[in-house]
């Protein structure tokens, strides 16, 4: 397939930010199909092998992002300190709670939601790779680089266009695949978290370190992933 498909008009990726949520539901399309298969399965065992099999194909590179930027934000005095734990490759105390946690509570969340239906389960996880996505765009998008020379400045910076349409389709996904069994209220009301954790966490990141890193953009999808799944398996 050409690279011009991938890639901006500047040579970046900055348009191509606009299939995330798609490339998320692609992700997931396999762990969701596991949900349904073992549906007769304990929920907790079934929930943790569906998101080792998540993890495995992104290569844990969120679970990274949300580990090193624990360690940076968690730690640092200030933001060249913060910048300086987040770029070394060894993970602190902070990081690795918050590794625990996101498998936990994501484990959880998921559970709830595979004793009420392995299908609604599956379905979360294909809404919920969408729209946490389309968030991860969103942080991108409203920060600028908080380094010159960090991967996340050299892939470009999404344009307006591009946040745009992700936006719309993580929300778009989310409604088609989730109104239908868990109804409009819970699911507008789990967008709602899920862009408050996104927002929320953009705005802290901008206090601590002035602009967005690979990091943090990695962060910012597990978080919203996190509130999201939390709320439907809440609400449900």
């Amino acid at each position: 397939m050409p690279d011009r498909f991938f890639r901006g008009h500047d040579g970046t990726i900055s348009r191509a930010v606009r299939a995330f949520p798609l490339a998320g539901l692609i992700v997931a399309a396999l762990p969701a199909l596991v949900l349904v298969v073992l549906q007769s399965g304990d929920p907790l065992l079934v929930s943790l092998l569906t998101l080792a099999l998540l993890t495995l194909l992104t290569g844990a590179l969120h679970e990274d992002g949300l580990a090193d930027a624990a360690d940076g934000l968690g730690g640092g005095r200030d933001k060249e300190h913060a910048l300086r734990i987040m770029k070394d490759s060894r993970v602190g105390a902070y990081g690795v709670v918050a590794l625990v946690l996101t498998f936990a509570l994501r484990a959880a969340a998921l559970a709830a939601l595979f004793r009420q239906d392995a299908v609604t389960a599956a379905l979360a996880v294909l809404a919920v790779a969408a729209v946490s996505r389309a968030l991860m765009v969103a942080h991108w998008r409203a920060l600028p680089s908080a380094r010159e020379g960090g991967v996340a400045a050299g892939a470009g910076f999404p344009e307006d266009g591009a946040r745009n349409v992700a936006l719309f389709t993580g929300a778009a996904v989310a409604l088609i695949l989730l109104v239908p069994v868990l109804g409009l209220p819970k699911v507008l009301l789990a967008l709602v978290a899920a862009a408050l954790a996104g927002f929320g966490f953009t705005r802290f990141v901008a206090r601590k370190l002035g602009g967005h890193t690979g990091d943090t953009i990695g962060a910012t999808q597990q978080l919203s992933e996190i509130a999201m799944l939390a709320t439907l398996a809440l609400a449900a």
